[in-house]
C-alpha cells in the first residue's frame, strides 16, 4: 500500500478538484455570517436552509481588491449593502488550500437576483395569505370616521414618526387626537418579532384603541423586507382593529400595505388622511345641523300655517255657529212672541164659536124662532109628564106667557 504525507494528499485533492471543476459556478446561498476585516477582505459563511435547518454550509471570501467593486455595484442596484441574512447569487470558484481547506472565492454577486428573490418571497407570502383566506380580513373592518385614540407602531427616533406626530398635533383645525406610541424596531432581523410584540400589547388594550397606525420613513427597499414577512402580515390581517400603514416612499408597496385596512405612501400621508377624516366628519355634522335646522324651520312654518288655518277655520265655524244660534234664537223669540197671540186668537175663535153655539141654543133664541115651552105645574111636558084634561097649562113664547086649560088630549099619530 502506497503511503502519502498529508501535504501530498492535500495537493492531490487540490489537483483533482482543479482538473474536474469548472473555473467558476453561479451559486445561490444565504449569507449566514459576514465579516470585513481591516485589510478590506470580506469573509462569509454561506448557508442553505430548509426551514430552520441548515442544509449546507461553506466558507467564502471576497478579497479586498474585488470586494469594494462588488459591494459598490450591489448597493447601487439593490439599494442596500451586502449583509447577513441576505439571499444572494454569487459567481465563485472553489479554492482548496493545503492548510485552510476548501473555501469559495467570490468573484461577483448578481444584485438583480437578490431583488428578484425578494419579490418571490413577497409573492409566496401573498399566496399563503390568500390560501388561508385571511388576506382581506382587516380590510373588512369598519374604519372609524373619527379615530380619537390612535396606537402608533414605530420607532421614537424615526423621522417618519416625528413627521406624523407633528402633522397631527399641529393641524391648523385644532383637532385633538390621543396618540400612543408602541415602540418597535422597524427594520432588520428583529423587526418582525418587535412589531408583532407591539401588536400583542395593543391587543391587550383593544377597548382603549380606535385605530392602529404603522409608520416608517423611507430607506432601501431591502430595509422593508420585514413588512413582507408572512408572520407579521398574518398578524396584521387578523388584527381586530383597523390598521393603517405609511411605510416607505411612494415607490414602495409591501405585503403589509396589501393586508392593511388602509395603506398610504408615507407617515405624513397617514396624518393627512386622519385629519381629512376629522374634517369630513365635522363637515358632515355641520351639514347635518344645517339640514336639521332647515327641517325644523320648515316644520315650524308648516305648524304655524296649520295654526293660522285652524284659527281661520275656528273663527269661521264660530261665526257660523253664532249666526245659526242667533237665527235659532230669533226664531224662538219670534215663536215665543207669536205663540201667545196664536193661542189667544185660537182660544178667542173657540170662545166665539162656543158663544155662537150657546147663543144658538139659548131658549130665547129658540122661542124667538116661534117655538114655545109648555109646563104643567112648573114641569115641562115630556114622556113622563102627561097632560090630562082639566090640567092648567103654562105656555111660554118669545114674548108672552100664556095660561090655558086642557080640554081634551089625543095621542099623536
Amino acid at each position: 500500500m502506497e503511503h502519502h504525507s498529508l501535504s501530498e494528499f492535500n495537493l492531490l485533492v487540490k489537483q483533482t478538484l482543479s482538473n474536474h471543476l469548472a473555473p467558476s459556478y453561479w451559486i445561490v446561498a444565504e449569507i449566514g455570517e459576514m465579516t470585513v476585516v481591516q485589510k478590506g477582505h470580506c469573509y462569509m459563511d454561506l448557508v442553505e436552509k430548509e426551514g430552520n435547518f441548515i442544509k449546507a454550509k461553506q466558507r467564502a471570501t471576497i478579497w479586498s481588491y474585488a470586494f469594494s467593486g462588488i459591494q459598490s455595484q450591489f448597493q447601487q442596484i439593490a439599494g442596500v449593502p451586502l449583509k447577513k441574512g441576505m439571499e444572494v447569487l454569487i459567481n465563485a470558484s472553489l479554492d482548496y488550500h493545503e492548510v485552510y481547506g476548501i473555501s469559495l472565492n467570490i468573484r461577483d454577486i448578481d444584485p438583480s437576483f437578490t431583488l428578484g428573490e425578494r419579490e418571490r418571497r413577497k409573492q409566496e407570502t401573498i399566496l399563503q395569505l390568500e390560501r388561508e383566506g385571511i388576506i382581506d380580513l382587516n380590510k373588512s373592518l369598519i374604519l372609524p370616521q373619527v379615530p380619537q385614540r390612535i396606537a402608533i407602531i414605530s420607532s421614537e427616533t424615526a423621522a417618519g414618526y416625528g413627521d406624523f406626530v407633528n402633522q397631527i398635533n399641529q393641524n391648523s383645525y385644532g383637532y385633538q387626537v390621543s396618540l400612543r406610541l408602541f415602540q418597535a424596531t422597524m427594520q432588520g432581523d428583529q423587526a418582525v418579532k418587535s412589531i408583532i410584540d407591539s401588536l400583542h400589547r395593543i391587543y391587550e388594550l383593544e377597548d382603549e384603541i380606535d385605530l392602529v397606525v404603522i409608520i416608517r420613513g423611507g430607506g432601501a427597499q431591502t430595509d422593508l423586507d420585514c413588512f413582507d414577512s408572512y408572520d407579521l402580515c398574518a398578524h396584521l390581517a387578523q388584527f381586530p382593529l383597523p390598521v393603517v400603514t405609511g411605510i416607505g416612499h411612494e415607490r414602495d408597496h409591501t405585503v403589509a400595505d396589501l393586508v392593511a385596512n388602509v395603506n398610504l405612501k408615507t407617515p405624513t400621508a397617514v396624518a393627512e388622511f386622519i385629519i381629512s377624516g376629522l374634517m369630513q366628519f365635522e363637515s358632515d355634522v355641520l351639514e347635518l345641523f344645517q339640514k336639521i335646522g332647515e327641517i325644523a324651520r320648515g316644520k315650524v312654518q308648516q305648524e304655524l300655517q296649520l295654526i293660522i288655518e285652524s284659527k281661520h277655520r275656528i273663527a269661521l265655524k264660530t261665526q257660523h255657529i253664532l249666526q245659526k244660534s242667533s237665527f235659532e234664537l230669533d226664531r224662538i223669540v219670534q215663536l215665543l212672541n207669536q205663540k201667545p197671540k196664536d193661542i189667544i186668537r185660537s182660544k178667542s175663535q173657540e170662545l166665539n164659536a162656543l158663544a155662537k153655539l150657546l147663543q144658538a141654543h139659548d131658549p130665547k133664541e129658540v122661542l124667538k124662532k116661534g117655538y114655545s115651552i109648555t109646563r104643567i105645574n112648573g114641569q115641562s111636558i115630556n114622556d113622563q109628564t102627561k097632560a090630562r084634561a082639566g090640567d092648567q097649562l103654562e105656555t111660554i113664547t118669545y114674548d108672552q106667557v100664556l095660561t090655558s086649560t086642557v080640554t081634551e088630549t089625543k095621542k099623536t099619530s
